[in-house]
């Protein structure tokens, strides 16, 4: 039986390796991670929840719009009753 160490058996890590993924493992990247769906009703769930979100925002742009050309200039109009 061999006793000590083996020449060809240990694992030699440099510092600059060892270096660099503490570095790459602390900066992830910034912004938002999305994974596709697989399963069938899930991608079916998926394709209708952007399809609302579509409509919904198209809806808020034109009331945005009719909000904006009713005065001059004025963004929206003040929500509040006036005294």
């Amino acid at each position: 039986m061999v006793q000590g160490k083996t020449k060809g058996l240990t694992l030699k890590t440099s510092r600059a390796s060892a270096r660099h993924s503490a570095k790459a493992g602390a900066n992830t990247k910034k912004g938002k991670r999305y994974v596709a769906p697989k399963q069938n009703s899930a991608v079916q769930q998926a394709a209708m929840h952007k399809k609302l979100s579509a409509k919904i925002s198209n809806s808020i742009e034109r009331q945005m719009v009719a909000a904006a050309s009713s005065g001059k200039l004025t963004i929206m109009k003040n929500a509040a009753p006036e005294p």
